[in-house]
């Protein structure tokens, strides 16, 4: 008699979803901190809706024969329009527009910081419109970890007389509200198709409406770019925006609104030390002291249930 082919235990099955889970979130991390310094190169060379066009455009390039080549190339079903719609409109279009634009104003790290506030507006929206219970362990961590950005951002440090600074502290802000709409709506839906299968026409929709923004507000694209802005908008097409938002998707979908909020902390205090490594941006005691009240606040936070 031979014995039946052993299958997986239904116990381990969890834990290696939830490994694959955190590998995904580090990539995530990793990839969106590199991202925002390539791109203040980019924005040295091209303007700031042209950039996030072409990547953009990219990214549904490498996607579409990708997915196409496995199968995997399908029409979105009706159900799935929405999330295409806000995955599109207020992640890929408004949050990469405006933080793209606030780059042109404020230097990459103080950028990447203030783009991150995503859990002060992402924590009350789960709350209140999907009824997701927030520990006293979680809001901890939200206070803890909001008070280091704010220790980073604090409004003594500008002049708030100045055009520049306010668009350039502001824009980031409000890239954060728009994030923040998208991580609560893709927790909630209910998905027909899988992420990387909707992952093209949301990249396809976002790259049309950033191509008539573009035209709108910076006239025609640009003709000539440097090496270097060249090589940026590669990585942020194929790593940062290709990869990366499928990544993040299935993040939303697998992990609580509240706590992605809160891992997505752990981008600005990487892309701070990627920004001061790669880019020269000054370094000094209070942003040192900010990135390790930051990640305080993440081990709190984020910290499994005993």
């Amino acid at each position: 008699m031979t014995s039946a082919p052993s299958a997986t235990p239904p116990s381990e099955r969890p834990a290696s979803a939830a490994l694959s889970t955190i590998w995904l979130f580090v990539f995530v991390v990793l990839a969106w901190s590199l991202n925002w310094v390539v791109m203040k190169l980019a924005v040295q060379d091209i303007t700031p809706l042209w950039a996030v066009t072409i990547r953009t455009a990219l990214a549904a390039a490498v996607l579409i024969p990708a997915l196409h080549a496995n199968h995997q190339l399908v029409r979105p079903p009706p159900a799935d329009y929405p999330i295409v719609l806000v995955i599109s409109l207020f992640h890929m279009v408004a949050f990469a527009a405006l933080m793209t634009a606030g780059l042109t104003y404020v230097s990459a790290g103080r950028a990447i910081v203030l783009g991150y506030t995503t859990p002060l507006w992402v924590a009350p929206a789960a709350f209140l419109f999907l009824k997701e219970r927030m520990s006293f362990r979680q809001i901890l961590g939200i206070g803890i970890g909001m008070a280091g950005l704010l220790l980073l951002v604090g409004p003594s440090a500008f002049d708030w007389k100045s055009r520049e600074a306010i668009l350039g502290h502001g824009l980031p802000i409000l890239a954060a509200i728009c994030w923040s709409v998208s991580i609560v709506y893709t927790r909630a839906h209910r998905w027909t198709a899988t992420p990387l299968q909707l992952m093209p026409w949301q990249c396809l929709l976002a790259a049309a409406v950033l191509a008539i923004l573009a035209l709108s507000f910076e006239g025609p694209p640009p003709t000539r770019m440097g090496a270097p802005a060249i090589l940026a908008l590669a990585y942020n097409g194929v790593i940062g925006t290709a990869l990366g938002f499928w990544a993040m998707t299935v993040v939303n979908r697998r992990v609580p609104a509240t706590t992605v909020a809160l891992g997505v902390l752990a981008t600005p205090v990487c892309g701070i030390g990627l920004a001061a490594l790669l880019l020269g941006e000054g370094r000094d005691p209070i942003l040192i002291l900010s990135a390790f009240i930051i990640m305080a606040g993440l081990a709190i936070g984020t910290k499994p249930r005993a």
